[in-house]
């Protein structure tokens, strides 16, 4: 991965969504069987009150795990920044599905108990990562917690297989999310049971925190 220091937020924007838009089909045959219950399980397993609860899929692509939500009677809204995913989660999931752009949200106050980011949340450059926390933190009810799923690294970020990404450590993650006003519940390392240098996967799950 080279540096990308030049890049605006446009590029990134543009390029890293273009990437997405054109592999759609393939993206949905790679990733449609994956088993990504252990981290739905940790976001609904911290959710205080009772369910059904109203989860915001960040970055949901073709709507797999939209539909899983979904079947378990909750009330899941999609949102992804390429058109073609979220005409295919629409389809797929038959539930509601925002087109927005990471890097220019525009969320409602309060309105969910939980925020999914699996696999989302590394394609938002450092240099905006505190502003976007932020507005996902917004968009939570009192309490409610935030899952996030990110290719870790250390602490590097450019374009890289035609997307940008940014890889961070444990320390330097948590650096970004607390300063967002979030307390730490917990974090694992994926897939299960295997040795850390074969855990590609840094999982976090974070509650809102309630300032005075």
């Amino acid at each position: 991965m080279g540096s990308d220091a030049g890049a605006t937020i446009d590029e990134i924007s543009r390029v890293t969504l273009a990437h997405y838009e054109q592999g759609a089909e393939q993206f949905w045959l790679g990733t449609r069987d994956h088993d990504v219950s252990q981290n739905i399980d940790a976001l609904l397993g911290e959710i205080e009150g009772n369910p059904p609860f109203r989860i915001l899929d960040f970055g949901c692509g073709p709507g797999r795990d939209l539909r899983t939500f979904a079947s378990r009677g909750h009330a899941p809204t999609g949102l992804d920044g390429a058109a073609r995913f979220v005409r295919m989660a629409r389809e797929h999931a038959g539930v509601e599905v925002w087109e927005q752009d990471f890097l220019a949200l525009d969320l409602p106050d309060a309105e969910f108990d939980g925020v999914f980011a699996n696999a989302s949340l590394f394609h938002v450059p450092a240099q905006e990562l505190p502003r976007v926390l932020r507005e996902l933190r917004t968009c939570l009810r009192p309490r409610g917690v935030l899952f996030a799923s990110n290719p870790r690294g250390s602490n590097e970020e450019g374009f890289s297989r035609g997307r940008y990404g940014a890889y961070h450590d444990l320390e330097r993650w948590r650096s970004y999310v607390t300063a967002a006003v979030f307390d730490e519940i917990h974090h694992y390392y994926r897939p299960p049971g295997l040795p850390r240098e074969q855990q590609p996967w840094l999982a976090t799950l974070w509650r809102r925190r309630e300032t005075p």
